[in-house]
């Protein structure tokens, strides 16, 4: 089940959402959709925990963090 907010964007997003699939031929990613969509209750936490985890201080570098996630998400079938 989607919400229909959700799944058209709300403000802005509206007319971005559109643009952004005819510029890639393929719809918005569920997960962009759910971090936009009231992000003061998940979007703004989670991305910055994403940003702490693949640009904060590690042993890594930021292109083998990029790997790692860019691998497990091949292996889980997540295009993201």
């Amino acid at each position: 089940m989607r919400l229909r907010k959700v799944e058209r964007g709300q403000g802005l997003l509206r007319v971005v959402f559109p643009i952004l699939s005819l510029k890639f031929g393929d719809r918005v990613p569920d997960v962009v959709r759910t971090l936009t969509y009231r992000p003061e209750i998940f979007g703004k936490a989670y991305n910055a925990w994403i940003q702490s985890t693949l640009r904060g201080p590690s042993k890594w570098t930021v292109w083998e963090r990029e790997l790692i996630a860019a691998f497990t998400s091949s292996l889980n079938q997540c295009v993201f």
